[in-house]
């Protein structure tokens, strides 16, 4: 898989604990710069400020300098600072909550090709939960969530041509499965585990973080597992 732009960390975020997230902290490290300054991306959480507080600490306590929010959101909302604050951020954060509904603000508010466009020029993200399901290619809706058959995809932002899913473990990854029952043969999906990451080197190399990440391909005959990655010395 090729790669392009700068890393990516994709996490399921669990059990935040008071120590700093080590996570994190990679992925601010990643970006070169001592106390890199943040753009917090609550699309998806409708900009809520308790969740952007809890992350604002979190991203803090691992290193950064500064947490600045992009806010897209309500009568709040501005795209013009929500781009100065991306355009201007050393690590992107994008924040958990609901994938449809944040995928639809960035739509509106034209987050999407400037997204794209600053982390091809070098700018880590960083996507917690919902938020790395938006960074990769699409994701699974139901027009008639009582009808299988009325599954359908929508597009992400697309940073990297994988699909993933978070914190499915539960339920065997089913809705990941269904994904990428809708996808050509050979596509692969890969499912993060609650407090695991899932790590997109800029060459495209993967690799799991803290926790097991799942793989899973379509074949002919279905969706299969294919392997299991674990993390290495950290």
């Amino acid at each position: 898989m090729a790669g392009a732009g700068a890393a990516l960390y994709l996490l399921a975020g669990s059990g935040f604990g008071r120590s700093p997230d080590t996570v994190l902290r990679a992925a601010l490290r990643g970006s070169g710069v001592p106390r890199a300054r943040v753009a917090w991306v609550g699309a998806a959480s409708g900009d809520d400020p308790a969740l952007r507080r809890r992350d604002t600490r979190r991203l803090l306590k691992a290193g950064a300098g500064t947490v600045a929010p992009a806010p897209l959101c309500g009568r709040r909302g501005s795209a013009a600072e929500a781009a100065r604050a991306i355009e201007s951020a050393d690590v992107v954060y994008i924040s958990g909550g609901d994938v449809e509904a944040g995928m639809r603000v960035l739509r509106e508010r034209g987050m999407i090709p400037r997204l794209r466009a600053v982390h091809r020029g070098g700018t880590p993200f960083i996507g917690e939960s919902a938020g790395s399901i938006m960074l990769c290619r699409c994701w699974i809706r139901w027009a008639d969530p009582g009808d299988e058959e009325s599954a359908g995809l929508f597009s992400c932002v697309g940073l990297v041509p994988i699909l993933c899913d978070t914190h499915g473990e539960g339920d065997a990854w089913g809705e990941l499965k269904s994904a990428l029952a809708l996808r050509p043969v050979g596509a692969r999906g890969y499912g993060i585990a609650s407090g695991s990451a899932l790590v997109v080197e800029p060459d495209g190399t993967l690799h799991a973080f803290r926790g097991e990440v799942d793989v899973f391909r379509k074949r002919k005959a279905g969706v299969v597992q294919e392997q299991t990655l674990r993390p290495g010395p950290q």
